[in-house]
């Protein structure tokens, strides 16, 4: 018996599990284990600390996008919960249209707006590429951006009632108050 309390496994056992897991493949691929640093694991802590003690916190990745829930799509659709804010970008530019965004999502947060609706219309015109509707597709792409995520916490077309297609539902991030 082995220091476990197992029997060992004979040449037969060997040979049949070597045949079994030549067969089978793997459900997931490994994951990668990353390649030794050459620093000591303590510098990593101790320069993270430096840089706490200096002021300076380590950037964190910006959180991912969250879908709206279903309940929260009807709440909204239906009325029953408030659109706390509204911004409608039809007939500005793209740059005109991004920071007044960026202002209104800013001073949205600031009021302590939950959700906001932001209408950027269906778009009339026919682009050189074909498409309709530049700011239509546009505004989620700058939602959709890392600095913008400090801001917004998901977003979703709109019911028809509130422009369909030609509007966004966004969910405001609450404020981080600092200091306290």
């Amino acid at each position: 018996m082995s220091a476990r309390g197992r029997r060992p496994l004979s040449a037969e056992d060997r040979a049949l599990w070597a045949e079994i897991t030549r067969s089978v493949a793997p459900l997931r691929a490994p994951p990668a284990v990353p390649a030794a640093s050459p620093r000591k694991p303590q510098a990593k802590a101790l320069a993270r600390a430096d840089a706490i003690a200096r002021g300076a916190a380590a950037a964190k990745p910006p959180p991912a996008l969250e879908p709206l829930d279903r309940r929260q799509r009807q709440r909204l659709a239906r009325g029953s919960a408030a659109i706390d804010a509204r911004i409608d970008l039809h007939g500005k530019t793209q740059r005109e249209a991004h920071s007044a965004l960026v202002r209104f999502l800013k001073r949205a947060q600031r009021d302590g707006a939950r959700f906001v609706l932001v209408i950027t219309g269906k778009g009339v015109r026919e682009s050189a590429d074909g498409g309709r509707g530049v700011l239509r597709r546009q505004v989620p792409e700058w939602l959709r951006l890392p600095e913008m995520r400090a801001y917004v916490v998901g977003f979703e077309a709109a019911h028809a009632g509130h422009g369909g297609e030609g509007a966004l539902y966004v969910r405001i991030r609450r404020s981080v108050v600092r200091g306290q």
